[in-house]
């Protein structure tokens, strides 16, 4: 059993108190969420999706990148639809 100061206690019932929950089911929402965050959850972590910007972010990163094919658009086109 954790012990703890008596000012982590009052804080955890006022926060508890005021969304309306038990500050045992407080506490433990909070360690749940910082083990997510530090990967020691065994739950899979939810699948975060990537921003409008992250995705421009990317498209600048791959459009940098030398192009190694020296065929033309058309001719890997054409290869790739060739029987």
């Amino acid at each position: 059993m954790l012990r703890l100061t008596h000012d982590t206690e009052e804080l955890a019932r006022r926060v508890a108190a005021r969304v309306g929950r038990k500050p045992e089911d407080l506490v433990r929402t909070a360690l749940e969420r910082e083990a997510r965050a530090l990967g020691l959850s065994d739950e899979e972590p939810a699948k975060r999706r990537m921003t409008a910007a992250e995705m421009l972010a990317f498209g600048r990163k791959v459009a940098a990148r030398p192009v190694l094919d020296p065929r033309s658009p058309q001719e890997i086109a054409d290869d790739l639809n060739a029987p």
